[in-house]
């Protein structure tokens, strides 16, 4: 898979870059968890989740925010990541400028910005969050959420409680328009650290969702 440097607010940033042959194929950024505590572009749910979505079709960008590996700049509490996440989407249809379908997933922090993205850009046609911190995060942003998504946690997960992530989700389904799917993996940590018994289910369950999205090309 090629590494690729693209520019971002604060200087180069690094990523990962898995195109596919078909110049209209879908495409799909992955983002990472909280640089603070030691989240990568090489996060094994980020690593499985770009493999999910490439294997789907989509042309797969996944990247590290500022001061992270090779990426230039200093952490910054979300702002500067969102900055970061919107020039990677940039720089994904610049190389793609035929794709009809556009997607952003993220875990956990990541699925913070992911969400965040979403409100700033409205061709964005759906999105996957993994086990997103609604404990620690304000997600209010989403008033109204602009597209359906899937919405996936694990249910022994103590670092974003389930019963935040319900919540969550709760106010998100009072929204028209929208369809929000949402599913617990069953005895899953934050980090769905079982292969087999958790992260094995939490992709197939992702593929399952975006598979369906993309058959019915519906927003």
């Amino acid at each position: 898979m090629p590494e690729v440097i693209f520019p971002g607010p604060e200087g180069r940033l690094e990523g990962r870059y898995h195109p596919q042959p078909a110049p209209d194929a879908p495409i799909a950024i992955i983002l990472h968890p909280d640089p603070q505590y030691g989240g990568t572009m090489n996060n094994r749910v980020v690593y499985n989740l770009h493999y999910a979505f490439h294997k789907l079709g989509f042309t797969v960008l996944r990247f590290n925010f500022r001061g992270v590996g090779r990426s230039q700049g200093e952490y910054d509490q979300g702002i500067g990541e969102l900055s970061d996440a919107a020039s990677a989407l940039d720089y994904l249809q610049a190389m793609n400028p035929n794709s009809k379908h556009c997607w952003v997933a993220g875990f956990s922090f990541g699925a913070w910005i992911g969400m965040q993205l979403l409100m700033r850009r409205p061709e964005i046609t759906g999105f996957v969050s993994v086990a997103p911190p609604a404990n620690i995060y304000d997600f209010s942003f989403l008033a109204p959420c602009p597209s359906s998504g899937l919405i996936i946690n694990g249910s022994a997960d103590r670092v974003a409680p389930p019963k935040d992530t319900a919540t969550l989700v709760g106010k998100l389904r009072e929204q028209k328009g929208i369809t929000i799917t949402h599913q617990e993996v069953e005895g899953a940590d934050h980090f769905f650290k079982d292969d087999e018994a958790h992260m094995k289910p939490m992709i197939e369950t992702v593929q399952t969702y975006v598979r369906r999205r993309l058959t019915e090309g519906s927003r």
